[in-house]
């Protein structure tokens, strides 16, 4: 498949005077996606009822005409001060019951049924209009869901919202005594918790101290799926209209709602890519990693996304927002290192990607973003990331298309595990997120190309590899699934540890078919007193205690068992630092023949059908088995 490029416009931010020369100059940047639209709400109705489309007319017929096509967002990210005076509760609540303001974007409340149904009025009157224009070529629900912690609202809407998703939960069940099962699936006999009646259940915040963690698992699953409702309403919508792919743009480690959900009624997956921003904002690198990858990025953090986000589209995937020069919302904004932006748009199509989109096509000199670097300085002079996007674009035609394969490793993505880590992690920054990403880059340093997959995933077929660690509910199907596949099986810490409403199943944990090992008691520990392993390394942060006639694989210096073995599957009962979880990933390769690298440190590798990528996150030129790597170099090789 070819691969193209995009950026990301603000045709009313501009005088329409300027739009023919831009479209001209994104053209000649080799450019060929223009998104627009997703912000633009109070200009296409300043007042309700009140309709101004000629503006958004012409600047789709000026870009359609220089021969771009158009990815159309749909505004109801960014409604207008009259929607909100009138539906004044539409505004989510924050968990100290603190309504948000206007002022600034997504601030709507998902359960709000009136909020709904004027982003029911203007998607529809968006499709009617534009959804046989030949140049609209595809559209973008909404933006960036769950950015700024807008997903979780403990609204009057939310509220009534989740008592009534709660007894359709337990009538579905069957229950004929729909409260009693939920009093006793969630255990409320503690603390005298129990309830008469579903509209007897407030949501749980403002609490005097923790609140029943079943209680809050339940509210984070209500509020995701209120966040696929509200998507698939505009997405049913277009496709009344339309017969263009749909779009959201997701963000980097947000994970309060389900994007498989929400991908599921989606033709693509897209991500908004900031990889220094992302650095001192979300990775939770170390100061180092923060001093030595300030200019680059993380290696590993955005091919992540890149990953997951390929599973979240089922292959389809795009970068609809990928950073060009500093941003303006990191606790510090640096420049990107040169070759970097190239870098980075490689490296996405080396995973799969079929667009990659700069955000933006020219800085804005106002408002909250006008530290935002784009393609263009505020003045229309080429900025340097445009450079960049041209050389991407001269080589994309000058380069043979790429071909994505399957990769021998499949590692599962869970975000109901998220949720439960987060509700009780057990000890200070502990996430499920961060234990998946820690597996993750222990597979990219050892030279492995990896695929994500969800959590309903059950046929493993063609992987050597499979890793499902921290997954704290784990259905029996899934159990039995991995543990019959041809794959090496890694699971735990963690894994199975909790039923479905959060309490701890008997037998106890992780229960594996064919597995004698059971999790008999777990500790948390502090950063500065890791366990040291017998093969080196350390468990760092949470380790478990087992029990079992399964094969001890890995051992404390002490001669506790941290890891065990049956067959083909491998039970890791701790969170492995860098130098345990290389030991363990060598291993397991070891044992499913898959061959690894030991790549020099900030060069990474991917591979697609038949070639391999490398890639160099240093600042300095890295030698390498693939030759000498520039910094921020970019090596395609044929593979044999």
């Amino acid at each position: 498949m070819q691969r193209t490029l995009g950026t990301c416009y603000y045709p009313e931010h501009w005088s329409p005077d300027i739009w023919a020369e831009d479209a001209r100059r994104m053209a000649e940047a080799g450019l060929t996606w223009v998104r627009i639209g997703e912000f633009a709400w109070s200009r296409i109705e300043p007042k309700p009822g009140e309709l101004h489309w000629d503006w958004l007319d012409q600047a789709i017929n000026v870009l359609g005409q220089a021969g771009l096509k158009v990815v159309l967002g749909t505004p109801t990210a960014t409604p207008p001060k009259w929607v909100l005076d009138k539906h004044p509760d539409m505004l989510a609540v924050d968990d100290q019951g603190r309504p948000r303001k206007f002022g600034s974007r997504r601030h709507y409340c998902f359960s709000h049924s009136g909020y709904l149904e004027e982003c029911r009025r203007i998607v529809e009157l968006m499709a009617e209009r534009y959804g046989q224009n030949p140049h609209v070529a595809a559209w973008q629900t909404d933006n960036e869901y769950g950015c700024h912690d807008t997903t979780l609202s403990y609204s009057d809407a939310a509220r009534q919202g989740f008592r009534h998703w709660l007894r359709k939960q337990f009538s579905d069940q069957g229950q004929n005594d729909g409260i009693g099962a939920l009093n006793t699936a969630w255990g409320n006999v503690f603390w005298s918790m129990e309830y008469s009646e579903f509209d007897d259940i407030d949501l749980p915040n403002l609490t005097v101290t923790d609140p029943n963690p079943s209680h809050v698992l339940a509210f984070r699953r209500y509020t995701s799926d209120q966040v696929v409702a509200f998507n698939r309403a505009q997405v049913d919508i277009i496709r009344a209209h339309s017969q263009a792919p749909v779009a959201h743009n997701y963000m980097g480690r947000i994970t309060d709602f389900d994007h498989f959900k929400v991908g599921a009624d989606l033709d693509i997956a897209s991500w908004d890519s900031y990889p220094l921003g992302f650095l001192e904002d979300r990775v939770g690198a170390s100061a180092d990693e923060q001093r030595k990858y300030a200019n680059q990025g993380h290696p590993d953090f955005q091919a992540f996304h890149h990953d997951l986000y390929r599973a979240v589209g089922r292959g389809r995937w795009w970068v609809m927002e990928q950073q060009p020069g500093p941003v303006n919302w990191a606790p510090y904004n640096p420049a990107p290192l040169p070759g970097m932006v190239r870098l980075w748009s490689w490296e996405a199509f080396a995973h799969g990607a079929e667009a990659v989109c700069y955000f933006r096509w020219r800085q804005a000199p106002f408002a909250q973003e006008q530290m935002h670097a784009g393609l263009l300085r505020p003045d229309s002079a080429d900025a340097p990331a445009i450079v960049e996007a041209r050389q991407v674009a001269d080589e994309i035609q000058q380069s043979p298309d790429l071909h994505p394969m399957q990769a021998k490793v499949a590692l599962m993505f869970d975000y109901d595990a998220d949720w439960a880590w987060t509700i009780q992690p057990q000890g200070t920054g502990l996430s499920y997120f961060g234990l998946i990403f820690d597996h993750y880059r222990a597979l990219r340093r050892a030279g492995l190309s990896v695929d994500i997959l969800p959590p309903d995933s059950r046929d493993f077929s063609g992987y050597s590899l499979v890793l499902a660690p921290g997954m704290m509910h784990m259905p029996e199907d899934l159990k039995q699934a991995l543990s019959t596949c041809d794959a090496e099986v890694l699971v735990g810490p963690r894994t199975a540890a909790r039923d479905a409403n959060m309490a701890i199943p008997v037998p106890l944990p992780p229960a594996f078919p064919g597995l004698d090992v059971t999790v008999s008691r777990v500790e948390t520990m502090r950063p500065d007193r890791p366990v040291a392993l017998h093969s080196g390394g350390a468990a760092i942060g949470y380790l478990e205690e087992l029990e079992g006639s399964a094969e001890v694989t890995l051992q404390t210096t002490a001669g506790a068992a941290v890891a065990m073995r049956t067959g083909h599957v491998t039970y890791m009962g701790g969170w492995g630092d860098d130098a345990a979880l290389d030991t363990l990933i060598g291993d397991l390769c070891a044992r499913a023949s898959l061959a690894t690298l030991a790549l020099p440190e900030g060069v990474r590798i991917r591979d697609t059908a038949n070639e391999r990528f490398w890639f160099n996150y240093n600042a300095e030129p890295v030698t390498s088995d693939a030759g000498t790597l520039p910094p921020a170099g970019v090596l395609r090789v044929k593979l044999p």
